[in-house]
């Protein structure tokens, strides 16, 4: 199999990680603000996370030569470590019930602010567990500043919340001058266009919506909002906030949990039995998370939540649309995952969570692709620079505390 052995070679895989987790959550965002069900996109979107896995193990996983002690991915499915295989399995569950969460998550509270709250969360928890269970290999004067920072990034987060909640409450009280204004130009613009006589235009106001609403505006925000699967307007803001810190408790404890079972930490396994690889332990994680997203979203279908509409096997199965992007996601998510298991292994599972700073990533395609924070206050721009910077500073950190694991 393919062992990372390098410091340079874990902190690559870190970084093609960040990329990865950063970019799968702007997706199934896109999909939800096109109207996609959530439930339909997560099928789509764990079916590929779990041929990822398969494909990892059966390419690096098989790849060279293996030893009595770090045997390959096949050899291990008939040895007797089933102890380990169940550690791998709750880290599993607790990776698909963090992600389906955050799902929901994205959009009561935004892509940026819950990237940057679950992953400060999961950094705090996870990475002190991590640090103590790969016997402090991590420089803790390194190390735990940069869980400082992220714990900073978790109050800059939900002030960020806070205050770009308060600029579209604004905005949506204006929203009639608004409207009135944009449309306004909208008129003006076609007595100037090539064709001056057209009188009738697609322009409405009803409801608050323009038919070219700015990105930031209170128009694009109701036109937004009546496209969305999820309907947030009047929900109160602390449910996106709890089902956002839920998933975050529930992420912070995945990679402690992947840790022991490939390291064995509690020596749970029989004299002679090697160690699980990254290879296997992922493999068996990913089954488990498959397998709990399946029967949740099953039941969603079926008893969905937060307001959304019931659906069907059939409907799922009908509901081709945007599905290839679903599906990029996974792999996204799935590859980027083996990634910081396989950086983790080299050089600590507490360096590894410096992926957990996804939000410098996912805050990019918020802000560029979906018009986050546009038009919103001075204030908000200060808190969100200021937490980004945090962010940048927390990497820097957490990798440069990187260890080499014997």
């Amino acid at each position: 199999m393919y062992v990372v052995g390098s410091k340079g070679g874990a902190m690559g895989c870190m970084i093609l990680s960040l990329i990865c987790l950063g970019s799968w959550p702007a997706i199934l965002t896109l999909l939800e603000r096109r109207g996609r069900l959530p439930q339909h996109t997560f099928l789509d979107f764990t079916t590929a996370n779990l041929l990822a896995a398969v494909v990892i193990a059966f390419t690096l996983g098989e790849f060279g030569t293996s030893t009595p002690r770090s045997p390959d991915f096949t050899t291990q499915l008939s040895q007797d470590n089933w102890p380990s295989v169940l550690l791998a399995v709750a880290g599993g569950v607790l990776l698909s019930v963090g992600n389906l969460a955050t799902q929901y998550a994205f959009a009561f509270v935004g892509l940026s602010v819950t990237e940057v709250i679950t992953a400060s969360i999961t950094v705090v928890i996870g990475t002190t567990l991590n640090y103590f269970l790969d016997g402090k290999i991590n420089k803790a004067s390194l190390l735990f500043p940069g869980v400082g920072c992220f714990l900073v990034a978790v109050f800059l987060g939900a002030a960020v919340h806070s205050s770009n909640a308060a600029d579209v409450k604004v905005k949506l009280e204006n929203l009639q001058s608004e409207c009135a204004v944009e449309t306004e130009d909208f008129y003006t613009s076609i007595t100037k266009g090539d064709n001056p006589e057209k009188e009738e235009t697609d322009v409405e106001c009803q409801d608050g919506t323009t038919g070219k609403a700015k990105a930031g505006t209170a128009g694009f925000l109701i036109e937004l909002e009546n496209k969305r699967a999820i309907k947030v307007f009047g929900k109160s803001t602390l449910i996106g906030l709890s089902i956002t810190v839920f998933a975050g408790i529930c992420l912070s404890l995945f990679s402690p949990a992947f840790n022991l079972a490939t390291n064995d930490q509690w020596q749970t396994l029989a004299n002679g039995v090697p160690k699980l690889v990254v290879y296997t332990a992922f493999f068996y994680f990913t089954i488990a998370g498959f397998i709990i997203a399946l029967v949740l979203n099953l039941i969603f279908l079926y008893r969905p939540v937060v307001g959304l509409p019931r659906s069907s096997l059939k409907a799922y199965f009908t509901d081709c649309e945007d599905r290839c992007w679903a599906i990029l996601a996974g792999f996204l998510c799935g590859f980027g995952n083996g990634l910081q298991f396989m950086g983790g292994q080299a050089a600590g599972y507490a360096a590894a969570d410096s992926v957990q700073a996804l939000p410098l990533v996912s805050t990019f395609w918020g802000i560029i692709f979906f018009g986050e924070y546009r038009r919103s206050s001075r204030r908000t721009y200060v808190l969100l620079v200021s937490m980004l910077a945090m962010f940048v500073a927390a990497v820097a950190i957490l990798m440069a505390s990187s260890g080499h694991r014997k």
